[in-house]
């Protein structure tokens, strides 16, 4: 009877050993990749959970993580040619597959949603948003479904409404009477600057979100309020890899403001 205990037993202990293990391997190779991810090495990030979804298949974490590090490496990619537009476009669609998997898997799970948004707004500033109309709708639906699940943590929640008013800012561009045929009558600026302030509120000191919102103020002729906003993004903090490039974008439209607020 001893005997057959221990040999029950015995695989129980073995089995859930492995197991542990496991469980641990795969939060290493999901941390390795975050360290990439935060030094900016795109392409070393994406191989990492590549192969992290090679040993742990059908994990959702890694799917929206694999879209993340396809966006950021689509992002910086030329398309001067026909040949690295197609590239670009591949690489943008590989990560809304990877997000779209993400979401399949963890329906409930607000990070999935936010993911497939980012991707979809991608792909949709790509072709041009009123050429991908099919596609800007899909960001407004997946940015409102990650408000509505509320979960994920602040800055899951600041992005999805910062890609929610970042939408509306864009479908805006294009006049009412003219978008209204084409189904994006659902854009609005005080929606985009109601957005965009939530995002702020979330996650303060994130200069991508102080520019956004502060060009959608200029859009009301907020003028004021877009100059403290753009003031913000100079004194926010270098957290992200294009927050150069947006600090010079927000000191340009600090001069057209300033003339503004001249007149």
């Amino acid at each position: 009877m001893k005997l057959l205990n221990t040999n029950i037993i015995f695989p129980l202990i073995i089995t859930a050993l492995i197991s542990s293990v496991n469980a641990q391997t795969l939060e290493e190779l999901l941390q390795k990749g975050d360290n990439y991810y935060l030094e900016f090495n795109h392409q070393r990030a994406l191989e990492t959970y590549l192969f992290a979804d090679s040993l742990y298949l059908s994990n959702w974490e890694l799917m929206w993580k694999v879209s993340r590090a396809n966006v950021d490496l689509a992002e910086k990619m030329p398309q001067e040619t026909g040949e690295e537009e197609d590239a670009k476009k591949a690489a943008f669609e590989k990560a809304l597959f990877y997000a779209d998997s993400s979401v399949k898997l963890a329906p409930d799970e607000a990070e999935a949603y936010v993911r497939r948004a980012i991707a979809s707004g991608k792909i949709s500033l790509f072709e041009g948003i009123f050429s991908s109309i099919g596609s800007v709708n899909d960001v407004r639906e997946d940015s409102e479904k990650s408000i509505e699940l509320g979960n994920g943590g602040n800055f899951t929640q600041a992005l999805a409404h910062y890609i929610l008013g970042r939408a509306h800012y864009k479908v805006c561009e294009k006049a009412y009477l003219l978008r209204l045929p084409l189904g994006l009558g659902w854009g609005d600026m005080e929606d985009s600057i109601h957005e965009l302030e939530i995002a702020v509120k979330l996650r303060p000191n994130f200069r991508m979100f102080y520019l956004a919102l502060a060009k959608s103020y200029i859009e009301e002729n907020e003028f004021t309020k877009a100059k403290e906003n753009l003031l913000l993004v100079e004194k926010a903090p270098f957290v992200d890899e294009d927050d150069e490039k947006v600090l010079e974008e927000a000191k340009e439209l600090l001069i057209l403001v300033d003339e503004e607020l001249q007149l």
